[in-house]
């Protein structure tokens, strides 16, 4: 529990955790969701151990199952282990599958007597040559969005690097950036399968209130010790930010918890729209806005234009204090971007609102709801 407190903290990244814990991100990133979904039994302890000694009762005749089909398996396995073992070189090579579903490589190797040197490849860490080029991609992204990965891939060159087309995808895909142009070609949204999507309501609808429609998206910031991601809410019409929240994990708590903020302190939006993501079409997410009343929008498949809203705050944000801050920490950056959203809804001159300020159009219409924000 005390280790994933740390990640729920968020004082460190996920990645200084790990290094300090000696675990791969993965699994504390499972570990984390597994608390989040449970955390109420940590709390009430009676009725876990109830729970707990009906539920062990369960698995100890799944172990004994278990161990009959393990002393059956093993058995089989020694059979089939020596008969393998007795086949020439290029017959043993050639079971060996580069990229295993279930056995990894070097067990592989392990399994038929097989040199793994002559067949197994070991993958790239993410070194600071890397961190820099996704760093310059982020930057080319944020400047130009309307690029694909051809065209960053060509400033990239310009600008000095040494990488190949298909890095630049890859690595734009790993930062989730999505092309700001309407194409068929380009998504990179990471939606489940399973998740209901729901349509985009905003195409030809005029936005002239607050609370009318929000949005919201995450953008990725990176730090010395990895990444962290940056969410926020936005209200359409007076382009304030009415939340934001930083974390060091891209799950549907992040988006959860950041809409929550926004409710609690501006009521309720006629409109929330989103993209497809797995975060925001999770059923946690999608029934705190139903319970609500909220009708949902999410943009189109591949149509990053469809949130453009967000899209140019993450613009600013990133242009005009982050990259110039260049965080080192969480706690920096926590306080760096907290004091940029506050100039940014209070004092900043936007072009889009007849250089007015964004809370100033926001409360226009809603003089209550500067009292009950502050």
């Amino acid at each position: 529990m005390p280790l994933v407190l740390e990640v729920i903290e968020g004082d460190q990244t996920l990645n200084q955790i790990c290094s300090k814990y000696e675990l791969v991100p993965k699994t504390v990133q499972n570990w984390k969701k597994v608390f989040l979904a449970n955390a109420s039994l940590a709390f009430n302890i009676d009725s876990a151990v109830a729970e707990f000694k009906d539920e062990i009762k369960t698995k100890e005749k799944e172990v004994n199952e278990l161990h009959r089909q393990l002393g059956k398996r093993t058995a089989e396995l020694e059979w089939a282990a020596k008969k393998l073992k007795s086949l020439d070189y290029e017959t043993r090579k050639c079971l060996i599958e580069s990229e295993p579903k279930n056995i990894p490589v070097t067990r592989q190797c392990e399994l038929i007597n097989f040199n793994r040197s002559n067949c197994y490849y070991k993958s790239v860490r993410c070194t600071k040559d890397k961190m820099e080029l996704l760093r310059a991609i982020d930057r080319i992204y944020t400047e130009t969005p309307f690029y694909g990965y051809h065209k960053v891939h060509q400033q990239l060159i310009e600008g000095g690097y040494s990488v190949g087309l298909n890095r630049v995808r890859n690595y734009m895909n790993e930062l989730g950036l999505k092309v700001i142009y309407p194409t068929k070609k380009v998504c990179t949204t990471l939606a489940h399968p399973e998740h209901k999507k729901y349509p985009y309501l905003l195409r030809d609808l005029e936005v002239y209130k607050p609370n009318q429609v929000w949005s919201t998206d995450i953008t990725y910031i990176r730090l010395d010790g990895g990444f962290v991601y940056l969410a926020a809410v936005i209200d359409w019409h007076s382009k304030a930010i009415l939340s934001h929240k930083i974390s060091t994990t891209m799950d549907s708590s992040l988006v959860i918890n950041v809409l929550k903020q926004a409710l609690e302190r501006y009521g309720t939006p006629e409109i929330f729209n989103t993209d497809q993501g797995s975060q925001y079409t999770s059923h946690d997410h999608t029934q705190l806005l139903i319970d609500r009343g909220i009708k949902i929008s999410m943009d189109g498949k591949g149509r990053a234009t469809d949130n453009i809203a967000i899209e140019r705050f993450w613009r600013s944000a990133k242009y005009e204090n982050i990259y110039l801050s260049e965080y080192t920490n969480i706690k920096e950056l926590k306080a760096g971007v907290t004091e940029y959203i506050e100039f940014y809804n209070n004092k900043r001159f936007h072009q889009t609102l007849d250089y007015k300020k964004p809370m100033d159009v926001y409360c226009n219409l809603q003089p209550q709801l500067l009292l009950e924000a502050a």
